[in-house]
């Protein structure tokens, strides 16, 4: 009696067993691992059987709030797999903050900037939790074009929801103003001008400039979108065991993936040219470094960090030599601490990540980079190069109709492509410039372009547009340029991002993946410029550690291209 209780759960298990072929299973794992004799055989079965395992799937997507370099809030996402039967973490994300308001904005702005972001990273934290948490339930992570329209259909959704909750709230706004059928009277109707008295001289108007578009508007809690997708891919690479550039790569090519890759060049920003009262420049935001194509990437970037101490010599007041630091003791006596001083150049670091300095006009700085560059003996235009980012948006004086370059000298848009092509005749190792006009000024960008096109590339940053508008049509959201930099921000999707870099190389457009002003420590943005096959890569100076970790990344990348043989 007590044998048949155990016959029949026993045949039961045997049944279970052979249904999932785990006795010929087991034979050939024993028959190809004894050959081999390996010393550590259980992990050599464990191996062998890992490979029959179900595919891994989301079990989780945990959203929290945490700071980017900068100190402002951001958010993180980390994503749960389902692996061997066991909840496992895989990885996580943090996204970058982006601003769209200029960096001369005032307090007012700024702080309203910062509620803004403060609650978009509240919602975002929400939307992971609980929507983005519940959706993605058992899905693969290596399924990301899924996963890709299934956030963007949850975005739609919410745009919509947004859009109707707007709309209601103006309605009730409407029905509480009072009806009134007092017209105002012609002396005070808005825009109504007097009429000039006899005898005086009226000034010619000049040719009005095109409006400001409006900004576009940022959906609260958007970034957990993008931050996501880039989660879900990074998940996706982890699972797969293959790096998330050569992940991202097979996204885009597919079986059509290229044998080898190149590496984007590096704009290094080595100076943000610092708006204040002392200074009169206001053009140049950050001057830029761009290593010569021939050299290595750690050549390159050896020889940027060269330049950045020459500068920081050249900023030290003649004859002054940076001093012990002196730290008084208990006893009230100065005594020496073997430190040295930091140079007074090295104390103002921007958020950028480079040297600080207001300059007079917009030769000075450019000649100050040739004068480091010549007193190390490398030279502009054959070893390195240099970009400027003008940030035009933030110039324009909308009562004048001008853009102020410097402290009260104002230009006209077609002034501007004058004095562009002047400073590149004058210096021709300026290779790149970047937003060097409103995108508003199109016509003025098709002049530049006719101008300039052949000797240095016309990029739009800020004068481009978010990506899902890129995606419907270039032709109307961006200008005439050379190419773009693309920031992978808010609800920008993977699959948005491979899209829209797959359109570009249709169009001989130049891509450029930048990084947004607050950076985390992330450093999957040199991944994703890799995989898409960035041209350029904008990551900020060669200070603070977050835009440091995105260089030390792409190093890493060419040191593993380089022995794989794969490095173009």
């Amino acid at each position: 009696q007590q044998q048949r209780k155990l016959q029949g759960p026993r045949q039961e298990a045997a049944e279970f067993y052979r249904a999932h072929q785990v006795p010929q299973r087991l034979e050939e794992a024993l028959n190809a691992l004894y050959p081999l004799r390996p010393a550590d055989l259980y992990g050599e079965l464990a191996n062998y059987f890992s490979n029959l395992s179900k595919a891994p799937v989301i079990c989780k997507v945990v959203g929290r709030q945490v700071l980017d370099g900068v100190g402002q809030p951001t958010l993180e996402v980390e994503i749960y797999c389902t692996v061997k039967n066991y909840e496992k973490r895989i990885c996580s994300i943090i996204m970058s903050s982006h601003s769209q308001i200029p960096e001369n904005a005032s307090p007012k702005t700024t702080e309203a900037d910062e509620k803004e972001r403060s609650e978009s990273v509240t919602t975002a934290v929400m939307w992971v939790n609980e929507s983005l948490n519940t959706m993605l339930k058992d899905l693969k992570p290596t399924d990301q074009c899924k996963v890709d329209q299934m956030l963007g259909e949850y975005f739609t959704e919410k745009a919509e929801e947004n859009k109707e909750n707007q709309k209601q709230a103006a309605e009730e706004v409407e029905a509480t103003l009072p009806l009134t059928s007092d017209a105002p009277s012609a002396t005070t109707l808005p825009g109504k001008k007097k009429a000039a008295k006899a005898g005086k001289k009226v000034s010619v108007a000049e040719k009005p400039i095109p409006p400001a578009e409006p900004a576009e508007p940022v959906l609260c809690g958007s970034l957990a979108i993008g931050g996501t997708s880039l989660a879900v891919a990074k998940a996706g690479a982890t699972v797969s065991c293959t790096p998330l550039y050569l992940y991202i790569t097979l996204l885009k090519h597919g079986e059509d993936s290229p044998a080898e890759m190149a590496l984007p060049l590096p704009m290094v920003t080595v100076l943000h040219c610092e708006k204040m009262s002392s200074a009169k420049l206001k053009l140049a935001k950050e001057v830029m470094l761009i290593p010569a194509v021939q050299s290595s990437l750690k050549q390159g970037l050896e020889r940027v960090l060269d330049i950045q101490k020459e500068m920081i010599r050249l900023f030290e007041p003649p004859g002054q030599e940076p001093s012990p630091q002196l730290s008084a003791s208990k006893k009230g006596k100065a005594h020496n601490t073997g430190k040295k001083a930091l140079p007074q150049a090295l104390k103002r670091i921007s958020h950028l990540g480079c040297l600080m300095r207001g300059c007079d006009n917009v030769e000075q700085p450019l000649l100050l980079m040739q004068t480091a560059c010549n007193n190390i003996g490398l030279e502009l235009g054959t070893d390195v190069y240099l970009a400027i980012n003008c940030a035009a948006h933030e110039l324009m004086d909308y009562d004048k109709g001008k853009y102020e370059i410097l402290t009260g000298t104002f230009k006209s848009p077609d002034e501007m492509v004058d004095m562009y092509v002047e400073l590149i005749d004058k210096f021709p190792f300026v290779v790149a410039l970047i937003d060097p006009l409103r995108k508003e000024d199109r016509e003025q960008w098709s002049n530049l372009c006719c101008a300039l096109g052949s000797k240095c590339y016309l990029i739009a940053e800020d004068a481009a547009t978010c990506i899902s508008k890129l995606k419907v049509d270039q032709m109307i959201n961006v200008p005439t340029c050379s190419g773009i930099v693309l920031k992978y921000v808010n609800q920008t999707k993977v699959s948005d991002l491979i899209e829209l870099t797959g359109l570009l190389d249709g169009q001989r457009h130049i891509t450029i993946l930048g990084s947004p002003d607050g950076e985390s420590s992330d450093d999957s943005l040199v991944d994703l410029a890799v995989g898409v096959g960035a041209r350029f890569l904008k990551l900020g100076g060669l200070s603070r550690g977050e835009r440091v970790t995105k260089y030390n990344r792409l190093l890493a990348l060419e040191e593993e291209l380089a022995k794989n043989g794969r490095l173009r």
